[in-house]
């Protein structure tokens, strides 16, 4: 599916780690993307956060490239307890699915676990992540540029 897809033909949200931080710090997304948000909130629909997407913010945190004066653990839990936001599993299945995804995935092995879960729950990634939108638009995954 391409990476702009109708978002009719979307399925629920799962949420990019940079789209979160974009979320989180109000930074301003494209049309189709915001539109997606909104659509998703006056539905009362679920938005997904990987685990691995709380993973990559904690790292980022240690290393100092996110400023918060929360800590990561209460960081976390402040956007888990959003009403819309539910926390994917990442059962084995998933973990495994992410070695071996079709045609050309991303190396890096926390976009692979994205794109794994997306595809096995049916969800669309909402990112700006240019190896997962070529992902996308290869038609293995679906994908909303933010």
């Amino acid at each position: 599916m391409p990476a702009n897809a109708p978002a009719a033909s979307m399925g629920p949200l799962l949420l990019d780690t940079c789209a979160v931080l974009w979320l989180v710090d109000g930074a301003p997304m494209n049309k189709q993307a915001l539109a997606a948000l909104e659509d998703a909130e006056r539905k009362r629909q679920a938005l997904f956060l990987s685990p691995i997407s709380i993973w990559e913010i904690g790292l980022l945190m240690s290393k100092g490239r996110i400023a918060s004066t929360l800590s990561p653990h209460a960081w976390t839990e402040r956007l888990l307890a959003h009403p819309l936001m539910r926390l994917a599993e990442l059962p084995p299945r998933v973990l495994i699915d992410a070695s071996w995804l079709p045609g050309n995935p991303p190396a890096d092995p926390a976009d692979r676990m994205i794109i794994a879960t997306a595809r096995h729950y049916g969800q669309t990634i909402l990112t700006r992540d240019r190896k997962i939108l070529a992902y996308a638009e290869a038609g293995l995954v679906q994908a909303l540029r933010c």
